[in-house]
């Protein structure tokens, strides 16, 4: 028998699901479990494959319009993306049961935004034009209020109306690239009121920080998380900004090309916050099929964080047990 040869697999943690994506799951299990299926999900509710696969099959339908619901006596549950205001007052309309999966963090972002437009302030955003969060923190104000800034050259080149300014990002973006567009518009703008706290998420930063530390050390590093994952695109990028030779997005391991690691040695591996950690153990998997794998957790940070559900699902929680849910079990790793 071949002697399989030695790759060391360093494991970002933290990784894969955040306490938002969390709730957003939990959200959809709960009410299935209380309500029954089906349920109605307006857009996926966290941008991963196998996640909507797996809700799908135990009875919740993804729908992009509400006009889509079949059945308006069955309940509606919006993304960990947020809407628009008017997504909302159209449910209320239709007389539709609504459950909000909202993440807490992407709320305050909202309600900044209200608070600024209160005051009188035009708001810039920083984020990805067609993003759903971006779309959302737009439409928490009327048109014309916020003004989309996507690069440092949007943000070299934009003309707010007249007035006092503020801005906002979208949870999920780089912070280095954050940080240069920020740069640029407190320098133009010296009054531009900052967020009272950072915009972008713990779990963005905690993930990012986790890659600039293993991908100086790896030759490669795969990415577990969707293609549509504006943090999962993210962790990518700053693996390549570190200087790791090959960073990798892919869903899970039918995406792994094994010969393409052939005469590797090392290589991380972190997942996006929307990527459950069954995802990433399959990778592990694969790899072990062809090398005689060693996972070495590199741990950067501690998550602590926990979002209170919806009060309508709180006392079927204590009985239901998540099958998509699972902490990731680093400390059994080595």
């Amino acid at each position: 028998m071949a002697v399989k040869p030695h790759l060391d697999i360093l494991m970002c943690a933290p990784r894969g699901f955040c306490a938002g994506v969390d709730r957003a799951i939990r959200i959809v299990e709960l009410a299935l479990a209380r309500y029954g299926a089906p349920v109605y999900v307006r857009h996926e509710i966290v941008h991963n494959r196998f996640v909507v696969e797996s809700l799908k099959a135990e009875g919740a339908v993804f729908v992009e319009d509400l006009d889509e619901i079949a059945d308006r006596s069955r309940p509606v549950i919006f993304s960990a993306h947020g809407v628009p205001k008017s997504v909302p007052e159209a449910a209320a309309a239709l007389n539709l049961f609504s459950l909000d999966a909202t993440c807490p963090l992407v709320t305050k972002v909202h309600r900044e935004a209200e608070i600024h437009h209160r005051r009188g302030r035009h708001v810039l955003l920083i984020g990805h034009a067609g993003h759903p969060e971006v779309i959302g923190t737009m439409g928490q104000l009327p048109d014309g209020a916020v003004t989309l800034v996507t690069s440092v050259e949007d943000a070299a080149t934009v003309a707010p109306p007249p007035g006092p300014l503020a801005y906002s990002t979208q949870t999920t973006l780089s912070l280095d690239d954050t940080a240069g567009i920020v740069a640029v518009l407190t320098r133009r703008f010296p009054d531009i009121v900052a967020p009272h706290k950072q915009d972008i998420c713990y779990a963005t930063t905690n993930r990012q920080e986790a890659v600039k530390v293993v991908a100086p050390q790896v030759e490669a590093m795969i990415v577990v998380g969707a293609p549509n994952s504006s943090n999962s695109q993210r962790l990518r990028e700053v693996a390549e900004r570190e200087g790791c030779p090959r960073s990798i997005l892919l869903q899970r391991a039918a995406d792994l090309d094994l010969d393409a690691f052939a005469g590797l040695s090392r290589i991380g591996i972190t997942a996006g916050a929307s990527a459950p950690e069954v995802l990433v153990e399959e990778v592990i998997a694969a790899f072990a099929t062809r090398w005689e794998v060693r996972v070495r957790p590199i741990f950067t940070a501690e998550e602590t964080v926990a979002f209170n559900l919806p009060r309508e699902l709180r006392d079927v929680a204590t009985t239901t047990t998540s099958k998509l849910v699972r902490q990731p079990r680093d400390d059994a790793a080595e």
